[in-house]
């Protein structure tokens, strides 16, 4: 038994910031298997296209206009590109929602919230620690598919210039650069996603409740982004700029588009990111 001097002296030593490490947390994350299988598919999906284009043939160009998808085996890049194009409207929101999601229900679900909060972790940082885990994992599933398929691309088709549907081309090196930017802005756009995940994992204790809301409501976005009777109220939504990231595959970008939805996808992100945090600074966990 601890005596009265010995638990001032531990209480002393507390500190909050040190509670819950991120390395920790990542590691937990890291050692999960829904962790391990998403990886698998997003490194598997490009073995799985260069397959699909072996086995079909070259793409062909229609009415004599080249398309992204047309110009898939014209290079390593083009290869890379067409993977982000197949994947940015759903595919790669599958894996933002599963690791931001997927926190704290989980724990919730296993019943080890509250010992956690017990240890004690206080829920500031507690969510602090599994949304940057989170996102990093998010932002890790997004780099891996670009990068198996620019190598499986590039053993497949070469190191040559990107071809842009437009008309002329880019220098490997230029399309790599822009390929980054496009990853970086893929990232960003599917911060409503995270946020959406995050705020939901935050208020129910089934982790595919919150998994599987935040890709309902996202496909749900897609859809009014179809319906053209919105007119200019298209704009506001994050799936409305989901594919400006194709301005940036351009001899000369253009950042409108990427700039208008960033803006949109930060505000949005950032209030689901306030309302997780303060709801659950006021929940009663009782799992």
């Amino acid at each position: 038994m601890s005596t009265p001097a010995q638990s001032a002296e531990a209480a002393s030593g507390y500190r909050a910031g040190r509670t819950l490490p991120l390395r920790v947390e990542l590691v937990r994350q890291l050692k999960r298997r829904r962790t391990l299988v998403m990886g698998g598919i997003l490194a598997a999906l490009p073995f799985v296209l260069a397959v699909a284009f072996a086995i079909g043939g070259e793409p062909g160009g229609r009415n004599d206009r080249v398309t992204l998808m047309d110009a898939a085996t014209a290079s390593g890049a083009n290869f890379a590109a067409v993977n982000l194009f197949v994947s940015a409207g759903f595919l790669l929101v599958i894996p933002v929602a599963l690791f931001c999601g997927d926190t704290v229900a989980s724990e919730a679900n296993w019943s080890s919230l509250r010992y956690l909060l017990a240890a004690p972790v206080p829920r500031a940082r507690l969510l602090w620690s599994k949304l940057v885990v989170g996102l990093g994992l998010s932002l890790a599933a997004m780099v891996l598919l670009p990068s198996v398929a620019l190598a499986v691309g590039t053993a497949a088709y070469g190191w040559e210039p990107l071809r842009i549907p437009t008309g002329g081309a880019l220098d490997a090196g230029t399309a790599v650069r822009r390929l980054v930017v496009v990853v970086a802005y893929l990232f960003v756009s599917q911060l409503v996603t995270a946020g959406l995940a995050f705020w939901l994992s935050t208020r129910t204790d089934a982790p595919l409740g919150a998994v599987g809301g935040a890709v309902g409501l996202t496909v749900v976005g897609n859809v009014l982004d179809a319906v053209t009777a919105l007119g200019g109220w298209r704009d506001f939504l994050p799936a409305h700029w989901q594919f400006a990231w194709v301005d940036a595959l351009q001899p000369r970008p253009e950042w409108s588009g990427m700039i208008q939805g960033t803006a949109v996808s930060v505000t949005c992100a950032l209030v689901l990111f306030a309302l997780a945090f303060r709801g659950f600074a006021q929940k009663d966990v009782v799992s």
